[in-house]
């Protein structure tokens, strides 16, 4: 990606060009009101997002649609313009997984989210994880039951849960429920909140 916003400045493409196109990419079908219904409960949720995008892209789009002040922390590689004004891009951090992409692991970004908590003596009743790539799969490890993953239906992680459990059934102890439009996931949540 570095070397795509190298080429974009070559071609006389600023930040600024950049911020006007990613507050211009709409979110998925029905994820605005999702995140409006999730913003209305309050402490039932803590949201943070893990992406393996970059802030600069991340926080131009929520602020545009109004949904940045919505999470606790956003995890994304660290973007901005640098000295020359120019956009660059910088690793999230370093691990050893082998299944992830060498800037990121989402797998460890919310093990050491979770960690740091545990260390405050705060434990989660429940965790639930929506995503769509095949490094949304990594962080699959970390749910157990009770807990809920949300793969986008047809996408890597769907295919990946669904090749995990057909593999060995008893390994995946969330429950899994796939969605096409954002929707699905509120409604789900708002089955969870009569246990919150």
């Amino acid at each position: 990606m570095q070397c795509v916003f190298q080429y974009l400045s070559d071609q006389g493409v600023r930040p600024r060009d950049l911020r006007v196109v990613y507050e211009s990419i709409p979110l998925s079908p029905g994820m605005g009101e999702m995140l409006q219904f999730v913003a209305k409960q309050g402490s039932c949720f803590e949201v943070i997002l893990i992406s393996d995008a970059n802030t600069f892209g991340v926080e131009s789009a929520l602020r545009a649609a109004g949904h940045q002040g919505l999470f606790r922390r956003i995890f994304s590689n660290p973007s901005g313009p640098d000295a020359r004004g120019l956009l660059a891009l910088q690793p999230f951090h370093s691990h050893s997984c082998a299944r992830c992409p060498a800037n990121m692991c989402k797998h460890k970004v919310l093990s050491d989210y979770l960690r740091e908590w545990a260390h405050d003596g705060v434990h989660f009743e429940r965790l639930v994880y929506v995503g769509d790539g095949a490094n949304d799969f990594c962080p699959m490890g970390l749910l157990a039951g009770g807990d809920v993953a949300f793969p986008r239906r047809g996408c890597p992680m769907h295919r990946l849960i669904q090749e995990a459990q057909k593999a060995e059934p008893s390994s995946f102890r969330a429950s899994v429920v796939p969605w096409e439009n954002a929707t699905e996931v509120r409604l789900h949540l708002q089955q969870v909140l009569k246990t919150c």
